[in-house]
């Protein structure tokens, strides 16, 4: 609302970002050679470096440093060491900030979608008209979700409010499935549960929710 507010506290944390821990590892004694960042870049899609038989996944190279993603890339890259065969699908990448309330994403966002010419359609569904949330009072924040106009699809969710880490989750499964908001909505959710949220964004993405 443009206001300003005054906070006391005893601490104040101040994060400027990471970087990859690549220093000392000993890569100039087998000619790999990182960049300015201190990341080891790939040479293809199969995690393997300059060096044919080493391969880089996770912090050590480029992309979001989320211990999720260098899980996924470890077993795709043991996956083509194995049977030449892995998989790790970086549309589907959840990412979290574990404040309160907790804000968590996946996806694209309404400025890419039209940066990139993509029509789309929004639902959106508060915390404030969630049972749950209202029950342990704690109803701050959102669920929204972004679909393609045509088609449906789910392109991205995001979600500020009670359990958003944990709620991430299904929008990454419906996405990893190439799932649209209807089919999400037309899932039974127990009730009450805060996840009941989400599929009323769902809703609302593709028709209305029924409880806002």
């Amino acid at each position: 609302n443009g206001k300003k507010e005054a906070l006391e506290a005893d601490v104040v944390l101040l994060s400027v970002g990471r970087r990859p821990f690549t220093e000392g590892l000993g890569l100039e004694n087998v000619g790999i050679k990182p960049d300015s960042r201190g990341r080891v870049e790939m040479a293809d899609n199969q995690f393997r470096t300059s060096v044919s038989n080493i391969r880089v996944i996770g912090d050590a190279t480029v992309g979001p440093m989320l211990a999720h993603k260098a899980e996924e890339e470890g077993i795709a890259a043991v996956e083509y060491i194995t049977n030449g065969h892995g998989h790790v699908n970086y549309n589907v990448i959840p990412s979290v900030i574990y404040t309160h309330p907790e804000v968590a994403w996946v996806g694209k966002n309404e400025q890419q979608l039209k940066e990139e010419g993509v029509k789309y359609k929004i639902g959106s569904f508060p915390f404030a008209a969630n049972s749950r949330a209202k029950t342990i009072d704690d109803a701050e924040g959102l669920v929204k979700i972004i679909t393609d106009a045509e088609t449906d699809r789910i392109l991205g969710a995001h979600i500020i409010g009670p359990n958003a880490g944990e709620m991430i989750a299904e929008a990454c499964l419906a996405m990893e499935y190439g799932g649209s908001a209807e089919d999400v909505a037309r899932t039974c959710h127990a009730h009450p549960t805060m996840s009941e949220a989400f599929k009323e964004a769902c809703m609302a993405a593709y028709s209305k929710p029924i409880h806002f």
